[in-house]
């Protein structure tokens, strides 16, 4: 579609855009592309550029600023990735969920835009049951999961029970349940509970509920962080608009979870760039985003949210690096 004389231009003119934040001009241009063009010469380029919907005039000045196709054709075509000397980094292998804030931590202050993980995907399956009682007709259930994760939730039961009843109940659940899925459990416990004695299998039941709840509430963890990142970004401080429909978004991190979702179905980093992934319907965010892996098996993805003049290089180097560390640890810390 571009000659080379084109796209060496556009490639310059989109670096130092990423660079300087500052619409680019001819003479710039020519400095910056080191080709021995005419201003005139250059000024048709550009005006070419400008005609396919790469490039775009903002009103206030005479220079240019690449569009989101024009980002789009150079992360494509023209990128090289210069492996920058990033410090060493790690993340300790601790429960998921500390990996997974660890994590969304790390990508926050190696970009300085908002890093976001979306929790493993786990199995139902429960490795251990306790219950400890809080007050009368309240107890806690905790609910271990074979990588360690741990799951409370408060129940309220018409009966109260005795501290040993509570062991005596979680005894059972643990001997002859563990390894199950929760909900195998509920359908085993529905067909044998006229076997167990009286309103402790009611409390059992209780219990199954309560873990079926925390499981399905723990699929659908997002972690932001840095969100406030973007205050410090010329791109979004100027218009407080825009600032305010982003926050919108990390808030309801729907439209975030489709996003990653989409991610995780293909191996290696990928590139979103402003609307053009229809779900994070913003020209001003791109989103560099990776899945990570568990004993070889995609559970998650992690990614960075900054504005689209952001240097993919580099979130590319610290997307991919990140996923690797999130996946060695999960997968050492089983």
């Amino acid at each position: 579609m571009l000659d080379e004389r084109a796209r060496l231009l556009l490639k310059a003119l989109v670096e130092r855009y990423i660079a300087d934040g500052t619409p680019v001009g001819s003479r710039t241009l020519s400095r910056a592309s080191g080709l021995e063009l005419s201003p005139a010469t250059i000024r048709n380029v550009m005006s070419d550029l400008e005609e396919l919907g790469l490039i775009v005039s903002p009103h206030t000045s005479a220079g240019r600023i690449p569009t989101a196709r024009g980002y789009r054709l150079f992360v494509d075509t023209m990128l090289t990735a210069q492996r920058e000397e990033l410090a060493p980094q790690t993340l300790v292998a601790d429960q998921p969920q500390k990996v997974i804030a660890s994590a969304a931590q790390l990508l926050s202050s190696l970009s300085h835009f908002v890093g976001v993980v979306i929790a493993p995907r786990r199995t139902s399956v429960f490795r251990q049951i306790e219950f400890l009682r809080l007050s009368e007709r309240r107890f806690l259930v905790i609910i271990v999961s074979p990588e360690g994760d741990v799951q409370n939730r408060v129940i309220f039961t018409e009966t109260d029970f005795t501290q040993s009843q509570l062991v005596e109940a979680a005894n059972f659940l643990n001997t002859h349940y563990a390894g199950l899925a929760i909900e195998q459990v509920r359908a085993r416990l529905k067909v044998e509970v006229e076997q167990l004695r009286g309103q402790i299998g009611l409390l059992m039941q209780a219990a199954v509920q309560a873990g079926s709840d925390a499981m399905s509430q723990a699929q659908d963890e997002v972690v932001i962080a840095g969100e406030r990142n973007l205050l410090a970004l010329s791109d979004f401080s100027s218009d407080m608009g825009q600032l305010r429909r982003a926050f919108d978004l990390f808030e309801q991190k729907t439209q975030i979870m489709r996003l990653l979702d989409i991610s995780d179905q293909a191996e290696g980093v990928r590139i979103f760039i402003g609307g053009e992934s229809q779900i994070v319907p913003f020209e001003e965010l791109s989103v560099v985003s990776a899945p990570y892996e568990v004993d070889g098996q995609i559970v998650g993805t992690l990614g960075v949210i900054g504005p689209t003049r952001m240097p993919y290089d580099r979130m590319i180097q610290i997307v991919d690096i990140t996923s690797r560390l999130v996946s060695n640890a999960l997968s050492y810390q089983k």
